[in-house]
């Protein structure tokens, strides 16, 4: 019976891409208004080429199911590729009301879920409580919050993102016999 396991391993591209990350995020952090902008602006080049990708893929539905869902998010994605490009700082106020609003929900939803019994307490209180304070902070100060908030989450990603590849590694998929089983490894079938 031949299966496959997930196992985690770090290997010397790990450590060089963990590398690479740990800079970039320490970069974009000495640099987020920049980091901002350019997100914004990747975003709506994204959807714009996305969305000109959809279209055409929609004209080579004529006449077969899908043609008018793949036209439509085709078109709204390139609208909305179009409108990041053109006006990337109400795009960032956009983004960052987003996000401000997201921290704030999660957060009340994990002060809620803290009181759901056998629900580990102590971890979504501080994790709500810190949700909610940031959502506060990001709400009520929208406006200083535009032109940073974006670069600093892309900065810290980065940083977070580099770290834990530097000290874990990825997760990689073996396939394996019966015999060949790995404990402590979690098996897909």
């Amino acid at each position: 019976m031949t299966g496959a396991v997930l196992e985690r391993r770090r290997s010397g591209w790990d450590v060089v891409l963990g590398i690479l990350l740990v800079i970039a995020g320490v970069v974009i952090l000495a640099h987020v208004v920049l980091a901002t902008v350019v997100s914004v602006l990747f975003l709506g080049w994204l959807g714009l080429v996305g969305g000109v990708v959809a279209l055409i893929a929609a004209v080579f539905q004529i006449g077969r199911g899908g043609f008018w869902a793949t036209a439509l998010s085709g078109g709204v994605l390139l609208v909305l590729g179009l409108m990041l490009l053109r006006y990337p700082g109400t795009a960032a106020l956009t983004l960052t009301l987003i996000a401000g609003s997201l921290f704030l929900v999660g957060g009340i939803v994990r002060l809620v879920m803290a009181f759901d019994r056998g629900a580990p307490r102590a971890a979504l209180v501080l994790s709500g409580v810190v949700g909610i304070v940031l959502g506060l902070i990001v709400l009520f100060n929208l406006w200083a919050a535009t032109f940073t908030l974006l670069g600093v989450l892309l900065g810290v990603q980065a940083l977070a993102d580099g770290i834990m590849l530097l000290l874990f590694g990825r997760l990689r998929v073996r396939r394996t016999d019966a015999l060949d089983r790995v404990p402590g490894s979690a098996e897909l079938r």
